[in-house]
């Protein structure tokens, strides 16, 4: 445990933040599970919206720092595949 005042202070931010970004990380996988399941209904515009949605919430993540740009920009770039194979094939 900390003994120093501004270490004590540290760890009491430390746990704020890996709370906050708990919840981050959870709205980020919640997102792109709400896209995978509009893509196994094959339910075309669910799934537009819901990318349109998981895109909107990866990058307010990424701009938060809790997710690095480049796994955001992985994910954003499968799932983009599977919607526009979905599309594709009407």
């Amino acid at each position: 445990m900390a003994n120093h005042k501004s270490a004590i202070k540290k760890a009491r931010q430390d746990e704020v933040r890996r709370l906050r970004n708990r919840m981050y990380k959870t709205r980020f996988k919640n997102a792109a599970k709400k896209v995978e399941a509009a893509l196994e209904e094959k339910n075309k515009d669910a799934a537009k919206t819901a990318l349109q949605e998981a895109i909107s919430v990866m990058d307010k993540i990424v701009t938060k720092g809790v997710v690095h740009k480049n796994t955001a920009a992985r994910k954003k770039s499968r799932l983009s595949l599977k919607v526009n194979a979905l599309v594709a094939s009407a």
